[in-house]
């Protein structure tokens, strides 16, 4: 692609892969000029404008301030949390993105993408891809599995409790597609400034498989203590899920995920996209949780 100003979506991150502001800092470090669309002004903000980004206020569901967002830029990073509002939003920024001439725009979507996906956040997902594309803004879509970040959110309170993983994934054997949020914003900026971007490609983004007793072992490695699987019914992981605070959209997806990835016969495998496209060597899991090690461990007791 030309060189341009890229307009990139959830720039301020939220509470898990935080693509979007990975993204930001990846174009930023490449001397890529990014417009970062935050959904409010606050210091997540102001550290990307330290880092040369121009910052803009909006709402993916507000068509005027995506109007104002995309205008004057060449290109797009669209990533929409696991809520409701997917297909709104893609309509909002395919036709404006459409009407401001853009040329190229990476959206971030789950690995399995079609009208028969297992969960109705992935039948979304294919609908967005095909308004994208009939947008004619030369879309193109990074497909991910599920995050390392995932993985954290999902275990740290009840490794750091007691060493139990609480959840519905059958038994040890299960086999889990894997990446680091990291690595798919490295392909998703790649993707975006490369000329060699055909629209319609897609890119699927595994860092690695891992078995469940694999993931366990690995926490056990790095922590130096026991940690265990429990399997746990799916209304129970969904009714604890819903009580800490998940939206009903995300757990609906979840819920009918961990049912797939426990069933599934589809053998996944490690792609080499991110070596490729983001320009380095997958980050491992067992990396990840010895950056992450502190989250896993059990808070000290505040002094009397």
């Amino acid at each position: 692609m030309a060189d341009g100003v890229v307009l990139v979506t959830g720039a301020a991150g939220g509470t898990q892969g935080q693509t979007g502001r990975r993204v930001s800092e990846a174009l930023l470090a490449k001397g890529r000029s990014v417009r970062a669309l935050v959904r409010k002004l606050d210091q997540r903000a102001e550290r990307l404008r330290a880092l040369g980004a121009d910052v803009v206020e909006g709402d993916l569901l507000d068509y005027h301030s995506v109007e104002r967002a995309v205008q004057g830029a060449s290109a797009v990073y669209f990533a929409y949390p696991v809520q409701p509002g997917l297909l709104e939003a893609t309509a909002i920024m395919a036709d404006a993105a459409r009407k401001a001439g853009v040329t190229r725009l990476i959206d971030m979507v789950m690995l399995v993408s079609s009208p028969d996906a297992p969960t109705p956040r992935m039948r979304e997902n294919y609908l967005s891809e095909q308004i994208f594309e009939w947008a004619g803004i030369g879309a193109a879509h990074v497909r991910a599995t599920v995050f390392y970040e995932n993985m954290r959110a999902l275990t740290a309170a009840t490794i750091a409790r007691d060493g139990s993983i609480l959840l519905p994934w059958g038994n040890e054997s299960t086999m889990v597609p894997l990446v680091s949020a990291e690595d798919v914003a490295l392909v998703a900026a790649g993707a975006l400034i490369s000329p060699a971007v055909a629209p319609g490609s897609t890119y699927a983004v595994i860092g690695e498989v891992l078995a469940l007793r694999d993931i366990v072992d690995t926490f056990k490695r790095v922590l130096g203590r026991n940690v265990r699987y429990q399997e746990i019914p799916d209304k129970a992981w969904a009714d604890v899920a819903l009580a800490r605070g998940f939206n009903p959209h995300a757990v609906e997806h979840l819920s009918k995920l961990w049912q797939s990835i426990r069933t599934q016969t589809r053998n996944f495998a490690g792609t080499d996209t991110i070596l490729k496209v983001g320009g380095k060597k997958p980050k491992t899991f067992e990396e990840f949780v010895r950056e992450q090690q502190a989250a896993f461990e059990q808070p000290a007791a505040t002094p009397a």
